[in-house]
This record gives structure tokens, sequence and C-alpha cells, in this order.
């Protein structure tokens, strides 16, 4: 893939980017086939729906009035070596550059390691359950992967996890943070799981998705392991 390929953007954002004022870009392909996925049109590889440099002459219209752009996707390391080259041109222009991965592809993130400034690492669930959830049996070890690369860098990041009790019990949220928290991760975000494709006998109630965050113990226990927990809700 010679040209980055862009299947969506948000034109701006508050919540994308911890503290900044940013864009994001949807990239499309994705190798993981999550069961909540949201965004399920961008799994494939395909053309994108944005020319890329009418995006980025957008952006160049954006200059001093956002602070940063984010990659997000499907899964925005997938196009390799095409995406790190346009961070790179948006880096150029006085952006910030955030990034949104599932962590499936740790070489690239190491290659991307010197214009990407701060990523959102998402982690799925217990390793145990990964391969039903998304489908790779391979995932969570490569998201570890990617953990150890990014936390090599010293730049900022966050892990996030979306609690989605059909994969997720208040046992392996408590698992995971203890895990993230020997793995010295300062920066949790714990966001609450909403259905979008839901369908037949697999469905979820609201005090399904919302028993992580009634449970007032296990929130302060989680709490108590990090420097910054985020619920989102």
């Amino acid at each position: 893939m010679r040209e980055i390929q862009i299947g969506g953007l948000v034109s701006f954002t508050t919540i994308d980017y911890p503290g900044k004022l940013a864009a994001v870009l949807f990239l499309v392909g994705c190798p993981l086939r999550c069961a909540y996925c949201s965004n399920p049109h961008l799994i494939p590889l395909h053309d994108g729906e944005y020319d890329p440099d009418k995006v980025f002459d957008w952006l160049k219209s954006r200059v001093g009035k956002l602070e940063a752009v984010v990659f997000s996707g499907g899964e925005a390391l997938m196009q390799g070596d095409a995406v790190i080259e346009y961070m790179r041109r948006v880096r150029e222009l006085g952006f910030a550059i955030g990034l949104h991965t599932n962590g499936f592809y740790p070489e690239t993130l190491a290659r991307a390691a010197d214009v990407v400034d701060w990523i959102g690492l998402d982690y799925k669930t217990i390793r145990d359950k990964y391969g039903t959830l998304v489908g790779q049996n391979i995932a969570h070890d490569n998201m570890m992967r990617s953990l150890d690369v990014w936390q090599s860098t010293g730049k900022n990041y966050e892990v996030r996890i979306t609690c989605d009790p059909r994969f997720v019990t208040k046992m392996d949220l408590m698992e995971i943070a203890q895990d993230l928290h020997l793995h010295g991760v300062k920066n949790f975000a714990i966001q609450k799981y909403i259905p979008h494709f839901e369908e037949g006998t697999n469905v979820t109630t609201e005090s399904q998705r919302n028993q992580f965050f009634d449970d007032d113990n296990l929130r302060n226990t989680i709490n108590a392991l990090f420097d910054s927990v985020t619920w989102r809700e």
C-alpha cells in the first residue's frame, strides 16, 4: 500500500488526545475481529473515502486552531510505512501526533516512535480470552510487546480497556489492572461498553454494562494502583 488510506475523519475532539484539541483520522484495515467493534466497515483493507492530499491541505488550514492529529482505525499501523510517512508530514506542520492502537504491530510501532508523541494502547481482556474476543491468538503477546516498545521511549501513553461484559468480568478487570501496575503503567482508562451491533441471544443489559462502574470497592482498589485512572461512562 503506497498511499495512506483514510476511511473517516473527525474534525474536532477534546477527548481523543488528553489535554489537546485534536482531529482524528480513521484509517482502513485491521488484523483483529473484535466482537464489539464499532467501526466494522474499516476492518477490510480497501481504498479510503478521503483523498490524503486534500486531508493534508485541510490540516494546513487548521494550524493554530488544533494542537494534535490522532491516527485511529481500524488499526492505523497496518498501513506500515505509508502511515509513518504521513504522520511525519503532519508533524512537520507543528501538530502533536497521537495514535490509537491495538498493539498488533510492535515492530512498526518501534519504527513510528520518533514521529508519534502519545499513544492509547488497547488492552482487550485477559490473555486466555483474547483469541475468542479478537480472533487472533497472538494478539495479546504482540500488545504486551508494543507496551514494552513504547515504555522504552519514555513518551506519554495510556492503556485502556473497553469492558464488554461478555468478555471481561470484574475479576478479569482487577487482574488486568494488577498486571499493568506491575508493568509500570501509570495511566489507565476504563471504558464503558456501548453496544452497536448486538443481536439475537448475545445481548447485554444496562446492568451488566454498568457493573464495573457501580462497584465502589473495585473502583477504589484500581484507582489506588495508578497515578491516573479515567472511568469513561
